[in-house]
């Protein structure tokens, strides 16, 4: 019997396009860290080799550290651990300026309410390539914190990212529960729904800012729009 519903959070509790979100907010982050000598295209491609790095992480370190790793090796002339602070300071502040990048979701809060007051536990995967202060900052443009969630994948506290199965058995087992307990929720036809299932976990996928790089028919996956989400996931676990 399900009894714990993992989502998403960018394109599933958030509407957005990740490609504009993306080059949006890399505008604040450029501007953030190029006072401390670094170029700004160095920058923009030290993140992004950066978060392959993470992406391909084997597990054995957590991904911040696969990221700065990596960010740190391409920038060595500039390059001060302090600098990871700055970060999480621009994450706190100047990143809330991204919000515009997004769209408002007023159903979102109130579909956690629900699922939490039916006795379902509640877990944010979101993909874990941010630190736990930007994941916050996304959250609170929906009306949600941290707290509404028995755990939050964050850069810090994983070692894989998806689509990587092991991502979700990671999940298991920090929140002590079996794949065929959860359910996942997500927009992404690859990262939260093949991985997962590759997992052992049930899914529905949301179609409202649908991602399918690899162009499987939506059929393929039990799916519904956002405001229809409560209800598919009420039918979805009794199943």
């Amino acid at each position: 019997m399900i009894n714990t519903v993992l989502f998403d959070l960018d394109g599933t509790l958030l509407p957005m396009d990740y490609d504009t979100f993306t080059k949006g907010y890399f505008k604040g982050l450029v501007a953030k860290l190029a006072p401390c000598g670094y170029d700004p295209q160095r920058i923009v491609d030290s993140v992004w080799k950066g978060t392959g790095a993470m992406m391909k992480n084997d597990g054995t370190v957590p991904n911040m550290d696969r990221f700065w790793a990596v960010f740190s090796a391409m920038n060595p002339e500039h390059w001060d651990p302090a600098h990871m602070e700055l970060t999480d300071g621009f994450y706190s502040n100047e990143f809330h300026a991204a919000k515009k990048y997004t769209s408002e979701n007023p159903l979102a809060k109130g579909l956690i309410d629900a699922l939490k007051a039916d006795g379902y536990e509640v877990v944010l995967a979101t993909n874990p390539l941010f630190p736990k202060v930007g994941i916050e900052a996304r959250l609170s443009w929906i009306g949600l914190t941290c707290d509404d969630f028995s755990l939050v994948t964050t850069y810090e506290n994983m070692h894989y990212c998806k689509p990587n199965p092991k991502y979700y058995g990671e999940i298991m087992e920090m929140i002590g529960k079996k794949p065929e307990d959860c359910l996942m929720v997500g927009n992404n036809t690859d990262e939260d729904c093949a991985a997962a299932e590759a997992a052992g976990l049930k899914t529905i996928l949301v179609t409202d800012c649908l991602i399918n790089e690899s162009c499987t028919p939506v059929a393929t996956y039990t799916n519904t729009v956002f405001a229809e989400l409560y209800d598919t996931i009420r039918r979805t676990v009794k199943e």
